[in-house]
């Protein structure tokens, strides 16, 4: 998909990119494979707020993707493309020999009436979905499995992918986006391909209005509070918080470490690389 500006007629429209969307589904989702959404606004039972900066934003329901390939060794028909207001990527509805469809992932350069498999003995193709151990080494994969069964949990946001670098024994190794190379079940299911829609990462929404029909209320510096409310509010004129950078309750904003160990850190061969300053 191609990005679309705009000529400059306002302030917004001159710094705005957005998707071209001309050549995805127009019409409604597939009413069976849709439910509704609680939209709290970030408060919990009690109204009060435990998720900041969250609130309006425009109605959407919510698609049921088969992150897990459930329906193995039946072929399916790739119906049409569809925008998901819930993921970053886009969707396909696929109908199956047997008359059942379901939303998948779509990857990139999947279009309508492609023919796509999952299971044992399926083609190297765009869309099919096998276990690592039938894939060959160097391929570009996602909606990765963590444990064998479980349903896709690595590499499904637009434009990202893992590449199967080899095996070791029982398991895979495999290279993250990220810079992380990791080991996981070679009967882990993997889908062959890149996430569709790489160009979301170049979008500018070039006006404050589209944050809010996203969902997402305006963010208040630190600075600019009352020392009741933030760690950094208060002080006469214009001030730099007087302290290194903390969230309103107190916890270090910059390099403090929370990720808890996890039993899956002995698969990590190596962590992710560190961004540069």
């Amino acid at each position: 998909m191609a990005l679309k500006t705009f000529k400059p007629y306002t302030k917004s429209s001159r710094g705005t990119i957005v998707l071209d969307k001309s050549k995805l589904w127009k019409g409604s989702p597939y009413k069976p494979l849709t439910k509704g959404q609680n939209f709290t606004g970030g408060r919990n039972n009690n109204g009060r707020i435990t998720s900041r900066h969250i609130g309006g934003g425009s109605k959407h329901k919510y698609r049921l993707i088969d992150f897990y390939r459930k329906k193995q060794n039946i072929a399916g028909l790739v119906e049409r493309i569809e925008y998901d207001p819930n993921r970053t990527a886009y969707i396909a509805l696929v109908s199956y020999a047997d008359k059942e469809k379901a939303y998948i992932l779509c990857p990139q350069g999947l279009k309508k009436g492609d023919k796509i498999e999952s299971g044992k003995n399926v083609e190297i193709k765009i869309g099919n979905c096998l276990e690592l151990k039938d894939i060959p080494p160097g391929t570009s994969i996602h909606n990765v499995e963590l444990i064998p069964g479980n349903g896709g949990k690595l590499a499904r946001s637009a434009g990202s992918s893992i590449t199967l670098s080899g095996f070791d024994g029982d398991h895979a190794i495999l290279k993250l986006s990220s810079g992380e190379m990791r080991k996981v079940s070679n009967s882990c299911l993997a889908t062959i391909g890149i996430v569709s829609n790489p160009d979301q990462k170049n979008i500018k929404i070039g006006k404050a209005g589209r944050n809010r029909w996203r969902g997402k209320r305006p963010q208040t510096r630190g600075v600019a509070m009352n020392p009741v409310d933030h760690p950094h509010g208060g002080g006469e004129g214009k001030t730099s918080g007087g302290r290194s950078p903390v969230s309103p309750w107190g916890q270090s904003a910059k390099g403090l470490k929370t990720r808890k160990p996890k039993k899956s850190d002995q698969f990590i061969i190596s962590r992710r690389k560190k961004r540069k300053n």
